[in-house]
């Protein structure tokens, strides 16, 4: 496994909103969550990344995980290189893996004609473009994505999930987590979280 939740509680004073869920991500593999709004989506995803700890419970990660979330966490007054820069030395890249993974991603998301434009003025498109390939970077080996595709264009939406395929083909699993999902056929499982558990 390259994931494995256990038994994770998560609660906001009186407001539980995990109650003992368990996950388990095998590697190539590619899982969906579906759930109403406040049914505990991003909070399960913020522990699943370390971002926040649960009352109870444990996760146990095997390798890389790269995180993409629905806000789109970039810095206005960087621009699209300054962000590359930024990431890889967070995820304490060597210059030429970063030169080489950030030429392929801008050229297959076809936005490498933004590397010296501020992120202040780019669309929101291209800004979430970026926060794609920002987790896509140190090439993880579980990518877990919230609301991945808002704002895409269709080719860009067409070209998520020729990289879905891509990423998979490499071992490389990924858990997408959306109010709805679409290509369900494409899915190993998919997950509605509803009561605090997942079903």
């Amino acid at each position: 496994m390259i994931l494995s939740a256990r038994n994770l509680y998560k609660s906001f004073g009186k407001n539980h909103i995990l109650e003992g869920l368990d996950l388990e991500v095998a590697p190539g593999k590619l899982y969906g969550i579906v759930g109403e709004n406040g049914s505990g989506k991003s909070t399960l995803l913020k522990i699943l990344v370390g971002q926040w700890r649960p009352n109870r419970g444990e996760v146990i990660v095997h390798d890389k995980i790269g995180y993409c979330p629905q806000k789109v966490t970039l810095f206005p007054h960087l621009t699209v290189d300054e962000h590359f820069s930024f990431f890889a030395a967070a995820y304490r890249l060597k210059s030429e893996v970063l030169q080489e993974s950030k030429q392929h991603l801008t050229e297959y998301f076809s936005f490498g004609k933004y590397l010296n434009e501020k992120v202040a003025y780019l669309s929101g498109g291209t800004a979430q473009k970026l926060n794609l390939c920002l987790a896509l970077l140190h090439n993880p080996k579980l990518l877990i994505l919230d609301e991945p595709y808002n704002g895409f264009d269709w080719d860009t939406y067409l070209k998520f999930w020729e990289y879905v395929g891509k990423l998979r083909n490499e071992n490389c699993s990924l858990l997408i987590v959306s109010h709805f999902i679409t290509e369900k056929q494409l899915f190993d499982r998919i997950f509605t979280l509803e009561n605090g558990k997942l079903i």
